[in-house]
């Protein structure tokens, strides 16, 4: 038996939030995907989803064995890692005194990490030389969350999910930089809060990506998801 389990896991949101849907899929010893898993969540955010897809990636695999986890959501991660222990300490109210978002998904998570070793690495999102992994894991959410059906290995299914190129980038460092205002359009120097619809499409901190029209709001890293704001 390995003695490293490898696995990506992500969350898709059709508009967010919207039609949503989870997805995993575990590699062997040599990063060769062995079985993955989706699942619909009906309407939802992108953090429910992404959140969702940890959850459910922790329950299917051995607590026994250390787990890698390759994750495009630093929300997610940073929820489970870093915030959560200010959370509790705050009676699960975040820096804002606000409640904490998606608290019944943080505590499953919480609860599954408990006596286990898992390594969590995050991985950027939809990109050209990026882990195969994650890009698997980001389609196979996608599908899910249009079709709203479940998909996988244990359904019966007998391939992987291929990346597409079309949901591919260029990294970061090859793309020119925009600021946050430009990204936001009008509003872009408002308050921290501020709930806006963008201008134009951009990147939330969490690192998932909004469309124009969208409604985003002003926070410490600039703009992003409403539901991101106070995270």
């Amino acid at each position: 038996m390995s003695d490293l389990i490898i696995a990506a896991c992500d969350g898709a949101a059709k508009k967010n939030p919207g039609p949503a849907a989870w997805a995993w899929v575990v590699a062997d010893a040599d990063e060769r995907p062995q079985r993955w898993e989706a699942g619909p969540l009906g309407h939802a955010t992108n953090n429910v989803a992404e959140l969702t897809a940890l959850a459910e990636l922790l329950e299917s695999t051995d607590p026994a064995v250390p787990l890698e986890v390759r994750m495009d959501s630093q929300y997610a991660m940073n929820a489970v890692n870093k915030w959560i222990a200010s959370w509790k300490r705050n009676g699960w109210l975040t820096a804002a005194k606000k409640p904490v978002a998606n608290k019944e998904l943080v505590v499953r998570i919480d609860a599954l990490l408990q006596g286990r070793t898992v390594t969590f690495r995050h991985v950027a999102a939809h990109q050209v030389d990026g882990d195969h992994l994650n890009a698997i894991a980001d389609v196979a959410a996608s599908d899910a969350a249009t079709s709203q059906e479940p998909a996988g290995t244990v359904h019966g299914a007998l391939t992987i999910p291929e990346p597409r190129p079309e949901r591919m980038s260029a990294s970061p460092a090859a793309r020119p930089r925009k600021s946050s205002t430009a990204r936001a359009g009008k509003g872009g120097s408002g308050s921290s809060g501020a709930v806006i619809k963008a201008k134009f499409p951009g990147r939330c901190h969490c690192q998932k990506p909004y469309a124009a029209g969208e409604k985003i709001a002003k926070n410490a890293h600039g703009w992003g998801h409403v539901e991101c704001r106070d995270s």
